[in-house]
């Protein structure tokens, strides 16, 4: 027996513990563990029952994703799990399951080839696979079925949702719930069952339906799939292997199910949400901030401006726990700011997100003010006012001068220099940037902008604050735009020189959305508010180089009124829902202000409005990898699929650009710089990478390699 897996007995029960931390991942060594203890209590004539559990935190979380990446380099790991699965469900004597913390992938997995399942109530089952671009690949959409019914485990394939164990229960995922101590609640349900058949789950019917029902549940299925899961192909395969367990005996039903589990394993599509699962731990590493360094703890903190983006950080820290002052300069904005948190938090209840008691207890969090005087014993502001430079350092050197030694001063800018806000304050090691995503209480992504002299302390502190949050918080470097707005100037820059050469407003924004983007680049703007831009070129007009080529479609919009969906109209008009259609005075606006400026026009293809828009956010991607604004690739990648809507089965536009080939990529710049002149001239990582027949991982791993 391995070291990862412990047998012993108790009064005739056998408990095999598993013991492979963090998660106890199937990892090479554990099944192999489990298969000898198996074949040991077999012989063993004392033994009237198993149990088997997991040492630590959790049960098996799932299988070891290192393991994939094997296989899709061709070294398989040996004939699967199949084989041991069925030799648990083969046992003579009944198998219980004990789980506790999650049964996840391979985990449910193991657990369902058990005669039995018992759970902790806070423990959770789930069959996630979809969301690495795969599908169960032993026999979980062959049991699952046939123990929580055909619509409960297309639900769980398809959408890869954590289920709770009192869901689980009502399911029949698991038998029971023991309410105190797992282990003696397992080894007494043991006992109840010891010496009776045991039933194996490879052998229940009962609850596969008929073929009218099923038919309607697989059509529904493909249908949701294809409006919520639009492009990805692991969701469909789900449906077609729990079909086949309709359809098939459990054989050959696992057959179908490994031939549809090796093709998605062996897609790009897996390959990117692989990358995705790596990514978005690593980007928690940083090289120059040890994991020992000390963190600041956050108990209290305050939001300066209770506008659309104040208002959601406040719920934000408030879901987490922290008490929140909310100020404004005036009663009647800081009133509004107020009753747009209720109404968020009303919707969310009505959503079944939160119930009443929740509601209440997050808003008692929230205090509204319209002075500083309790800012002194906070331990946290973070500075949301309108994105203006002078305003900005006006606030912070008030923070500076109100706020007590040791308190983390940030501010949520989305452009603006970190080390001038810091300039404006006698503690610049305490100053950072985080830079929240509209709204702020739904998306993910945070951006910890590091200043030249924000202190390690400080950073360590925002990156641990970011998972209270629930965010994945990256690290990226002061410059104007930082990453993610910097590499999104000349996306949006191409969509807009696009209409003006001759694209139409909906050719540019499918073509997007085709590609899997969440929205065309023009709809973007009009959800963000094309004045959100329009203030930020103008407070940084000074500093645009003569002479070169400028889009002038939205400034004119702005000029106009047309501010987006805040007011009904940007490139689209909006009715009361803000459901957009196309308007035609914005087309002949359009032909006005280019024929004013001299602009040909030509037809363009879908081909290229999508390089265009992508390769001016890789090319630019590149240039703030070299210069050190951002830490590794994967950290670019991980900021556009949680903050600009980047299909993540694509892995983030600088793995799209690895996949697609940099050499072809660099070709196609260089195309573009020859017609369009010096805003695309190839970044020179980009040239070198290409002309190495390397990627922007490889970059990542060479910088490791020499810090």
């Amino acid at each position: 027996m391995t070291d990862l897996v412990q047998l012993t007995k108790d009064s005739g029960i056998a408990v095999i513990t598993i013991n492979n931390p963090p998660v106890n991942a199937l990892s090479p060594g554990v099944p192999e563990g489990i298969a000898e203890a198996l074949d040991q209590i077999a012989k063993d004539g004392s033994v009237r029952a198993v149990v088997l559990i997991g040492g630590g935190r959790t049960f098996i979380a799932g299988a070891d994703i290192k393991e994939f990446g094997k296989m899709t380099s061709g070294r398989p790991r040996g004939a699967g799990l199949l084989p041991f699965l069925l030799k648990i469900e083969d046992s003579s004597k009944p198998v219980v399951v004990a789980i506790h913390g999650t049964a996840f992938g391979g985990g449910l997995e193991v657990a369902m080839a058990g005669h039995y399942r018992v759970a902790v109530a806070s423990a959770q089952v789930g069959q996630p696979e979809v969301k690495l671009g795969i599908i169960p690949g032993a026999a979980g959409t062959q049991r699952l079925p046939r123990l929580a019914g055909v619509a409960k485990a297309l639900e769980m394939c398809m959408s890869g949702a954590p289920v709770k164990a009192g869901d689980a229960l009502k399911a029949g995922i698991i038998d029971r719930i023991i309410e105190r101590d797992l282990l003696a609640g397992a080894t007494a349900f043991a006992r109840e069952v010891a010496g009776t058949p045991a039933p194996k789950t490879r052998e229940r019917n009962d609850r596969l339906g008929n073929a009218t029902e099923n038919a309607a549940l697989i059509a529904a299925a493909r249908e949701t799939a294809a409006k919520k899961q639009k492009g990805l192909m692991a969701p469909l395969a789900a449906i077609d292997a729990v079909e086949a367990a309709t359809k098939m005996p459990f054989d050959e039903g696992c057959q179908v199910e490994q031939n549809l589990f090796v093709d998605c394993l062996f897609s790009d599509q897996s390959k990117a949400l692989i990358h995705v699962f790596f990514s978005e731990r690593e980007v928690s590493k940083i090289p120059d901030v040890p994991k020992e360094t000390p963190i600041i703890p956050i108990k209290s903190a305050a939001v300066v401006g209770a506008g659309t983006m104040g208002g959601g950080i406040a719920m934000v820290l408030a879901n987490a726990g922290i008490p929140v002052l909310l100020k404004e300069a005036d009663q009647a904005a800081l009133s509004r700011g107020i009753a747009t948190v209720q109404l968020n938090y009303a919707n969310s209840m009505k959503r079944g997100r939160f119930t009443q008691q929740e509601v209440e207890e997050r808003l008692k969090r929230i205090t509204p003010t319209l002075s500083y005087d309790d800012f002194g014993n906070v331990d946290l502001v973070i500075e949301a006012v309108f994105e203006g430079m002078a305003l900005k350092k006006e606030v912070f050197k008030e923070l500076d001068r109100v706020c007590k030694t040791g308190a983390i001063l940030a501010s949520n800018t989305s452009t603006l220099s970190i080390d001038e806000i810091a300039g404006s304050t006698s503690r610049p090691e305490f100053v950072i940037g985080t830079h929240f995503f509209s709204p702020a209480n739904v998306m993910r992504l945070l951006e910890i902008v590091r200043g030249r002299a924000t202190s390690k302390e400080v950073i360590a502190t925002c990156m641990q604050l970011s998972k209270t949050l629930g965010k994945v918080g990256v690290l990226v470097g002061n410059c104007r735009g930082f990453v993610g707005n910097r590499m999104f100037g000349p996306y949006r820059r191409e969509a807009q020189f696009l209409v003006e050469e001759g694209a139409s407003i909906a050719a540019v924004d499918k073509a997007l959305a085709d590609f899997g983007m969440a929205m065309g680049p023009l709809a973007t703007g009009d959800l963000a508010g094309l004045d959100v831009g329009w203030r930020i070129r103008k407070e940084y007009r000074h500093l645009e180089k003569p002479g070169i080529r400028q889009p002038i479609l939205e400034d004119n919009l702005c000029e106009i009124g047309r501010f987006g969906q805040k007011t009904v109209a940007g490139w689209y008009k909006y009715d009361d829902q803000r459901r957009a259609t196309l308007d035609p005075t914005v087309d002949e606006h359009i032909r006005n202000w280019v024929n004013a400026a001299g602009i040909a026009q030509r037809q363009i293809s879908a081909e290229e409005i999508r390089d265009r828009c992508l390769y001016a956010l890789v090319n630019e991607g590149a240039r703030i990898l070299e210069e050190g604004y951002a830490l590794r690739a994967s950290d670019i990648d991980i900021i556009y699929l949680n903050g600009y809507g980047f299909p993540a089965y694509r892995g983030g536009p600088m793995w799209y650009a690895d996949t697609v080939g940099l050499k072809n990529v660099y070709e196609r710049v260089s195309g573009f710089h020859r017609q369009h002149g010096e805003i695309w001239e190839p970044a020179p990582l980009l040239k070198r990478l290409a002309e190495q027949s390397k990627t922007f991982a490889d970059f990542g791993k060479e910088e490791s390699a020499s810090a």
